[in-house]
């Protein structure tokens, strides 16, 4: 980064601090949520929000929703993009080096951040990996990987759920479809510590720099991988997409990359902390650790209640690609909605009693933890299928796994996780 560019992101950052501060410190619900403390419970927040009603005028400027009905709409509404980000904070500017160049971005440069029609035929390409057939022929191969990890951790007296579990089950299971042989599992492990709590916005000059060297590190590592799958290809993910790039002259090497990347850091991100929360759940909830150990089959209905009582991603972020009127409220073209997706998912309107945890709730299938509409996740039944296989084996091998030690969450607002939860397999 250049010296103007430094002191223009130190501006940027304290300007913004001062006036989220502020309004926090005034009530403002959206405020609240960006300014609160990492770790802090954001639900009595949300709640706050939806008590101003089904979309509201947050003082930063955006309308805010934890209305399931509204937000599933907005998430569903061709008149919503989500080109925001460069509103937001311009990274493709402060990412460049001196010379202009910057390193691909596996989020901001992905189909996920990319309005039709680009983003259709970008998500058409990977597609095919992730429909029901697909998951069927890939769930032998899950629970082999699941069953490997907890035989190595048979027999120890205290491991870590998230380093030694959670964390390994999606990166292995990628590395499997990517035809990847030797994992590097604290590499890439080091890419989701740097590249998750972004999606917060970076908070310093230092963070913005560990950020562009991850960059560096992570678009070298795929720029490698496509050119040995191009000279030998073969039947894995990586050279399937290859192929379909190859026969989409529009689509560029950057849409190439970028669409690796993505599905090798977000779907780590996504599952890791899926996993890792289902953990925590079934380790402090008696009650939901019987039925899972008397009736394993229950997994995915564990999964996603999960899903709806804690959201791996608490919100998103759209933006009006025209004047759009939602609930009577005028928005003009280019005006961001923050959707509360984890509000959204404890909506009393959708989920009656929303903040119990019930695994026969009937319709926790219905939240929005997996987005909606055009951008709804492309792996989201392959992240169902690792946390399910893994709570089901996980409890079976151990029944008498509990906490040890001090819990510690992720420095994210908007991912709900964990970095360390120490466990000790009982008696």
């Amino acid at each position: 980064m250049s010296v103007k560019q430094t002191l223009r992101l130190r501006a940027m950052l304290l300007g913004f601090g001062a006036v989220t501060r502020a309004q926090a410190w005034r009530g403002d619900p959206l405020a609240r949520i960006i300014s609160a403390p990492p770790g802090t419970d954001p639900y009595p927040v949300y709640e706050d929000a939806r008590a101003l009603g089904d979309l509201s005028r947050s003082k930063l400027g955006l309308y805010v929703t934890a209305s399931h009905r509204v937000g599933d709409a907005i998430l569903r509404d061709p008149r919503f993009g989500v080109n925001t980000r460069a509103a937001l904070m311009d990274m493709k500017v402060l990412l460049r080096d001196s010379r202009g160049r910057r390193p691909i971005h596996p989020v901001d440069d992905s189909f996920i951040a990319i309005d039709p029609p680009l983003h259709t035929r970008l998500r058409r390409t990977v597609a095919p990996w992730f429909t029901p057939r697909a998951l069927r022929d890939l769930t032998p191969v899950v629970e082999k990987v699941v069953t490997e990890f907890l035989d190595e951790l048979d027999g120890r007296a205290d491991w870590e759920l998230i380093h030694d579990f959670a964390a390994r089950i999606p990166i292995r299971i990628i590395c499997e479809m990517f035809g990847i042989a030797s994992v590097d599992y604290d590499r890439f492990t080091r890419w989701g510590a740097v590249l998750g709590p972004t999606l917060d916005g970076v908070r310093s000059v230092r963070e913005l720099r560990n950020v562009r060297e991850t960059l560096v590190d992570v678009e070298a590592f795929f720029v490698d991988l496509v050119e040995r799958r191009r000279r030998a290809p073969g039947d894995d993910l990586v050279s399937n997409v290859i192929r379909a790039h190859d026969g989409a002259p529009d689509l560029a090497r950057e849409d190439l990359l970028a669409t690796i990347e993505l599905l090798m850091l977000a779907g780590y991100e996504t599952t890791l902390n899926l996993i890792g929360n289902a953990g925590m759940v079934l380790l402090t909830n008696q009650q939901a650790r019987e039925r899972i150990i008397a009736e394993p089959d229950i997994a995915p209905n564990l999964v996603e209640e999960v899903l709806r009582w804690d959201s791996s991603v608490q919100y998103t972020v759209r933006a009006a690609t025209e004047p759009v009127t939602v609930e009577g409220v005028d928005i003009p073209e280019g005006t961001m909605v923050v959707v509360l997706l984890a509000g959204a998912n404890r909506d009393p309107q959708v989920f009656p009693d929303p903040a119990r945890l019930d695994l026969d709730r009937p319709n926790s299938r219905d939240h929005l933890s997996f987005s909606s509409g055009i951008h709804y996740c492309v792996g989201a039944g392959l992240a169902r299928l690792e946390a399910a296989t893994a709570m089901r084996l996980l409890f079976q091998r151990f029944p008498h796994l509990r906490i040890s030690g001090p819990v510690v969450r992720l420095p994210s607002r908007n991912i709900r996780g964990a970095i360390r939860v120490p466990v000790t397999p009982g008696n």
